[in-house]
């Protein structure tokens, strides 16, 4: 908004202006300091002013933000806030709009977590190909968490209530603390070294990053990754993601998920039990039946051996007469063929005298045609021969004609070629003279 010089403005022209040249300023920002003055309003609005030793600001976080923290603000907590700067306008108040809170260290601990997860993936420690499964039936249980763990209650009475012939150890240790990521790495490294279980839960109930940062640590993730035991991480509630759940062989969503996880429910598998002995009972009485059946069906055919030979003989002789009668009928029907055979032979007999006569007639008019033919090609061939006699040059010079070239021999056939003085040769049909020409004359 512009304000002009020497212009007289409104309150509310003032406010806005001033909210926009905040808000247009100052960025989205953290800011860090005491809650003072805490007031959660009915609407589920959180009222407040953070402070330090020097200044304080209002602050409001509404509801819409404030339902995804895992702790309620109170006077006198040390908090970070992701806020946005902004003027209230209607009473001209500066405060800080809330997107994000979380109690004050947390950023440095949010910064190692990222940290030390980008490092163990680096080096494969999350790689799903590393992951081992569980044992579908484990004959020991191991379990490190504190033995005054809330935790602990919830996975025993789920190991107990799935399956409770399955032993169970408990490798105590803290699970809050400042020594608590280094007693857990022992513990699990212990049950290693004893190597009496089949699979290993590592568990403790809900809390704040703090709370659970002991499973964050190094020492924790490098024993999990180490353990040739498979391992099942169930720490702190479904949200709660920690470094021990990326490494662990299973990430569980709670430490009684993780029990649930690592042995099936006794239940179920009496009823699945129940289920394949009635298939097996049903197959195996649909076998017999069967079999019943089939024993029936060759008792039926199964026949006395002197009934046998009684009927295999009575089939004998029905066929010998078969037989028999096969042979008659066959006889006669050859006879009849041949018969047929016979009279068509007869028919189809050629008639050679004819064909004699006929073929001697024949001889005869080719004879005739073949004299025509050569007489026709006698004359043809005298009257070719005349006519190249006629065309013979040879006989031409011998009538008296001759043949003139001149000194390149090329056939002068015109006086119009040839001059007083120029040498020809002439051909005549015996032998040839060269001659010199003195004078020519023209065609008349």
């Amino acid at each position: 908004m512009r304000i002009e010089n020497n212009r007289v403005i409104s309150v509310r022209e003032l406010n806005l202006a001033a909210k926009q040249l905040i808000e247009g300023g100052l960025p989205l920002l953290w800011v860090r300091g005491e809650i003072s003055n805490f007031v959660s309003a009915a609407s589920g609005h959180w009222y407040f002013s953070l402070k330090d030793a020097q200044a304080q600001v209002r602050c409001v976080m509404f509801r819409h933000k404030g339902q995804y923290l895992d702790f309620k603000p109170a006077n006198g907590m040390q908090v970070e806030v992701q806020a946005l700067p902004t003027l209230y306008e209607a009473r001209g108040d500066f405060q800080l709009t809330l997107e994000k809170m979380r109690t004050a260290g947390l950023g440095a601990l949010f910064e190692a977590f990222e940290r030390l997860k980008a490092k163990l993936e680096g080096e494969g420690l999350f790689d799903p190909a590393r992951k081992r499964g569980l044992p579908q039936f484990p004959h020991q249980i191991g379990i490190v968490t504190s033995p005054q763990a809330a935790a602990l209650r919830d996975v025993l009475r789920t190991l107990t209530n799935r399956m409770p012939n399955v032993p169970i150890v408990l490798y105590p240790a803290p699970v809050q603390g400042v020594e608590a990521g280094q007693k857990i790495a022992q513990a699990i490294a212990t049950a290693n070294r004893r190597a009496e279980c089949d699979v290993l839960i590592v568990c403790r109930g809900g809390g704040s990053l703090e709370d659970l940062w002991a499973f964050n640590e190094e020492a924790v993730a490098r024993a999990i990754a180490a353990s040739t035991i498979p391992v099942v991480s169930g720490v702190g509630h479904e949200t709660d993601f920690t470094i021990a759940d990326f490494v662990a062989d299973l990430r569980a969503a709670t430490p009684t998920a993780a029990a649930q996880a690592v042995v099936p429910e006794r239940q179920a598998l009496r009823r699945h039990l129940a289920q394949q002995r009635r298939q097996l009972e049903r197959a195996a009485l649909s076998q017999f039946e069967q079999r019943m059946q089939q024993l029936d069906y060759l008792q039926r055919r199964l026949v006395h051996p002197a009934q046998r030979l009684q009927q295999q003989t009575g089939e004998l002789h029905a066929l010998q007469r078969r037989l028999q009668l096969a042979l008659g009928h066959g006889l006669q029907q050859a006879h009849w063929r041949w018969q047929a055979a016979r009279q068509r032979a007869r028919r189809l007999q050629p008639d050679f005298a004819s064909m004699r006569e006929g073929l001697a007639h024949r001889a005869g008019r080719l004879k005739a045609a073949l004299a025509h033919q050569w007489e026709r090609e006698d004359a043809r061939l005298l009257a070719l021969h005349q006519q190249l006699q006629s065309l013979d040059p040879q006989q031409v010079l011998a009538r008296g004609y001759s043949v003139v070239r001149d000194a390149a021999g090329r056939i002068v056939s015109s006086s119009a070629g040839i001059a007083s003085g120029d040498r020809l040769q002439l051909t005549f049909a015996q032998g040839g003279a060269n001659v010199e020409v003195r004078e020519t004359r023209k065609a008349r």
